[in-house]
């Protein structure tokens, strides 16, 4: 008996420690004792963060005079920094008071079947509550603790994650709602839940529940019923704009670390998408002299910047200097979002930035191929050139914009993006949205079906393909698939050589109509002859078109009745407070196929007068130009046979000599020598380039190839096949051969040197 009798003390003293274990420790989400040590140190070397302690406590002060529920944040960061009791009994009195509301729901919420319980709003007052609790715990009387335990549970905790994760309750989806609202309402419940738990003992496994069910919402697929994107691309990224993307990780983010913070000594377990983030926030940026600017493509805007994940990100101890570079980029208040120095997270967790690279460590090109976006820059220096392309998904915060780019030269986005607006207004349905507002084509004036924002776009754009060699690169964009309601094809091609971009459309359309070009452009717009200048201070650029026709010479278009007239048309500015005029180029002619050839020079200076000289040019089956400029001749040509045209037929040409089936070539070879004797060339799309009976380049499948020698060096960049055999000519035997920045072996037998990858990996591992 006497041993049946301390057996049962021992399971209840154990039974205890176990319970004990569970409790928490407050303060212990974010804003924790480490945390408020390690700035008090910083505050000591660095005279910013003693401008934004200032500055805090200042918004605290205010906040405290007039218990102010909006600034619960700081309150708490002002009570751990000084320990004033004064800021814990104005939370304490905050929070008594607003736990006696009726409801923290939203009347249109509320109004919906089955009812909203909780929003966005309600998420945040989560976060503040969260977070103003975890700091004023030990103030609070054991009845003081309850009654506000009880309150935001009924409030909150309740709403939010048995609207969101709980059963029977739960009425969203990740397939319907699995965007940045579910990141933001649950885990900002569950910070709520993490603060009450020593309260509240369901929330213990509520938190739990929403920790294992996290990387879920990282892994969505996407789905066809709902034709609904896949969340993140293979490479990192989310498909919602910057804008929400930045967001709904952020929400995600702060949970996580707060997780960590309340379960010491355990695995958080892994989130492989994490670690990619670096990488697809900075290469979405545009780092330029001044405020930093991204990727406005859907709902976003160019001072959107992801400043807070990548905080958060590196605070999980992903200590990538790309976080360092690209939060030094971010200029204080440049968004409303942001994490800044004078705001309570930022003020905790920009790291030191004293270290952070002058330039990043990545490539200057990147294709996120799941949801359809590139990127292309000639360098990451500040006020480079950046070309961005999409062609993707449309739906939800995705606007109709397949085979849309901008591109940012000199500090500007001199061909921008229409914009954005509040989702409410008018505009925003008919036009920021509509394909209207975006660097596309329309078919009678027509672009993507208005109904793809709800209810997305059944067949998705694509874009393959990317090289990079340096002073080459391109991207093909496939947007048929969105417009295939008019369009059976719709590719454009952008081929990138020195300072021009040269965008190819090869367009078809079910019957006969008229194509239009649309250009939205940033700046003061000239027509100078055949060319379009568009400058905004040191930013300059020419829009050339070439094919099918040119501009009309002059404001008498009627003279010229079959080429390019022009229309300008107005449009409302981002502000909604006025208008500004983006372009339409029309071609008169109606017909149901169209090769369309732009080319878009890249400017020094706006007043450089040393343009390319570009010769139109025409054969049997091609088209093409003929480019002059600083000693270098190039030949483009244009394959009319090889673009969809003929099934089996084969769509072999003879240009100048040249024999080919490629869909485009192009050939650069020095002012003053021949073409034949040529070692850098662009092939698109081709299994073979020969001259004379010789072959310059085979393949048995057709490829996209980048050839370049330079002394005894030869430098290719491949794509097409997961399976590639192939040859190419050079004179002598290369000293050095890379293969897409890769050193391979030389299998050389004059004139041919070999080639063999297997899934794009070189087969043989080679050491330099």
């Amino acid at each position: 008996m006497k041993q049946t009798i301390i057996a049962i003390i021992c399971f209840l003293c154990l039974s205890s420690s176990y319970i004990q274990a569970q409790k928490i420790n407050h303060p212990s989400l974010l804003y924790t004792p480490q945390r408020i040590q390690q700035v008090k140190q910083r505050m000591q070397n660095e005279p910013k963060l003693q401008e934004a302690w200032e500055s805090i406590k200042q918004t605290a002060d205010a906040a405290l005079q007039k218990n102010d529920f909006n600034k619960l944040d700081y309150l708490a960061l002002a009570y751990l920094m000084t320990k004033d009791k004064s800021y814990a009994n104005s939370i304490k009195e905050i929070l008594l008071k607003a736990v006696k509301a009726e409801t923290w729901g939203d009347k249109e919420m509320l109004a919906r079947i089955p009812v909203w319980r909780s929003h966005l709003g309600l998420a945040h007052k989560s976060f503040l509550c969260a977070m103003s609790y975890d700091a004023a715990y030990d103030i609070l009387s054991s009845s003081e603790k309850k009654e506000i335990a009880q309150g935001l549970k009924r409030l909150a905790l309740e709403p939010a994650l048995g609207d969101w994760l709980l059963e029977p309750t739960r009425i969203h989806s990740l397939n319907s709602m699995g965007h940045n609202w579910w990141t933001s309402c649950v885990c900002q419940g569950g910070l709520l839940a993490m603060s009450l738990q020593n309260e509240i003992p369901e929330a213990r496994e509520w938190v739990e529940q929403l920790h294992e069910s996290l990387p879920e919402w990282f892994d969505f697929a996407g789905d066809v019923l709902q034709q609904k994107a896949k969340s993140f691309d293979e490479v990192g990224g989310m498909y919602e704009s910057l804008n929400y993307a930045n967001f709904g990780i952020q929400e995600a983010l702060l949970f996580r670390i707060a997780w960590i913070n309340t379960h010491p000594g355990q695995s958080a377990g892994d989130i492989p998408q994490l670690s990619k983030l670096p990488n697809y926030f900075s290469q979405v940026c545009y780092p330029r002299t001044g405020m930093l600017h991204s990727l406005n493509f859907g709902d976003s805007h160019k001072n959107v910047s992801a400043e807070s994940s990548m905080m958060l990100l590196y605070a999980l101890g992903i200590k990538d200097p790309v976080i360092l570079w690209y939060i030094s980029q971010v200029e204080q208040g440049q968004h409303r979002d942001g994490y800044f120095l004078n705001r309570p997270m930022g003020f905790l967790y920009t790291p030191d930035l004293s270290k952070a690279p002058a330039i990043p460590q990545l490539p200057t090109s990147q294709l996120f191929s799941d949801f359809g976006w590139a990127t292309m820059r000639n360098s990451w220096e500040k006020d480079a050139t950046m070309l961005a392309v999409k062609s993707g998904h449309t739906w939800n915060h995705s606007h109709a914009d397949a085979n849309s780019f901008i591109i940012f030269h000199k500090g500007v986005d001199i061909i921008k993006d229409g914009g954005n607006c509040w989702y409410p207004n008018p505009a925003y349905r008919n036009y920021f949205f509509q394909s209207q507002a975006h660097n596309v084509v329309l078919f009678n004036g027509e672009g993507q079906p208005r109904e793809q924002q709800y209810s997305g776009s059944t067949l998705r754009g694509y874009l393959y393909h990317l090289l990079d060699a340096g002073n080459v690169k391109y991207v093909l964009a496939n947007g048929t698939g969105p417009v295939s309601n008019n369009f059976s094809r719709n590719f454009r091609h952008f081929l990138w050589m020195d300072d021009v971009i040269y965008m190819i459309d090869d367009l078809k359309t079910h019957k006969v109509g008229r194509f239009e070009w649309l250009w939205h452009t940033n700046g003061t717009y000239k027509k100078s002859g055949v060319d379009v200048n568009v400058t905004n201070g040191n930013s300059s650029v020419v829009i050339r078109p070439l094919y099918p026709r040119l501009l009309a010479k002059s404001d008498f278009v009627h003279d010229y009745p079959e080429d390019l007239y022009w229309e300008e048309i107005q449009a409302p500015t981002e502000d909604l407070k006025g208008t500004e005029t983006y372009y339409s180029f029309h071609l008169p002619a109606e017909v149901n196929r169209v090769k369309g050839l732009t080319a878009i020079i890249l400017k020094d200076t706006p007043d450089e007068k040393d343009l390319p000289q570009m010769e139109r040019r025409e054969g049997q089956d091609w088209i093409g130009l003929r480019i002059r400029h600083k000693g270098k001749v190039t030949d483009l040509y244009i394959n009319q046979l090889a673009d969809g045209r003929l099934m089996h037929s084969n769509s072999w040409i003879m240009p100048d000599g040249w024999m080919t089936d490629a869909y485009m070539f192009a050939v650069s070879y020095p002012e003053g020598t021949e073409a034949k004797d040529a070692t850098d060339f662009f092939i698109c799309y081709g299994s073979a380039l020969r001259r004379d009976k010789e072959t310059y380049f085979s393949s048995l499948a057709k490829l996209f190839v980048i050839q370049k020698e330079e002394d005894k060096k030869l430098n290719l960049w491949i794509d097409g096949q997961p399976k590639i055999n192939a040859s190419f000519r050079s004179k002598k035997k290369p000293v050095r051969v890379e293969v897409n920045n890769k050193r391979i072996p030389v299998v050389y037998k004059q004139p041919q040197l070999s080639i063999k990858l297997v899934d794009l990996v070189i087969s043989q591992n080679f050491t330099s």
